[in-house]
């Protein structure tokens, strides 16, 4: 882990590869709290540790307001608690279920897929077969000399 305690916008930009204006979106949803200097956010070590778990959440399908909401219970103690640890097993649950779902929409469209594309190969043959057929029956019929 960086020992650096502070981070400007640019900085935990490049770092996680995402847009300045990306971490000022977390920031305006309240994700984010950086310190003030004029204009210039200052980022402290653990606004880098949440925009490492906003990105993280996001890969795992949670909404901003989940994050927000996780977070929240976080701030209320300093170490967690029982509610915020029942919230997230509960997330999991639910995010896992829409996996799982997913999973089996994406296997049954791959099945469907497979089935279309071995009617349209059976027919493509049968097409090529006929014209073959059709071909070779043409040069075979005796011309007509007059």
């Amino acid at each position: 882990m960086d020992i650096k305690k502070t981070y400007s916008i640019s900085e935990l930009a490049k770092e996680f590869d995402v847009t300045t204006r990306s971490v000022r979106f977390y920031e305006d949803q309240g994700l984010l709290h950086p310190t003030r200097r004029g204009q210039t956010r200052i980022f402290s070590s653990k606004d880098r540790v949440r925009l490492k778990l906003i990105l993280r959440g996001k890969r795992m399908g949670f909404s901003l307001a989940e994050t927000k909401e996780l977070f929240d219970l976080w701030d209320e103690t300093l170490s967690g608690n029982e509610k915020q640890l029942l919230l997230m097993l509960d997330t999991l649950a639910r995010k896992r279920a829409q996996l799982e779902q997913q999973k089996n929409d994406i296997a049954q469209a791959e099945m469907e897929m497979d089935t279309a594309e071995a009617r349209c190969r059976e027919a493509l043959a049968e097409l090529q077969k006929k014209k073959r057929q059709q071909k070779k029956a043409n040069t075979e019929e005796p011309v007509e000399q007059k």
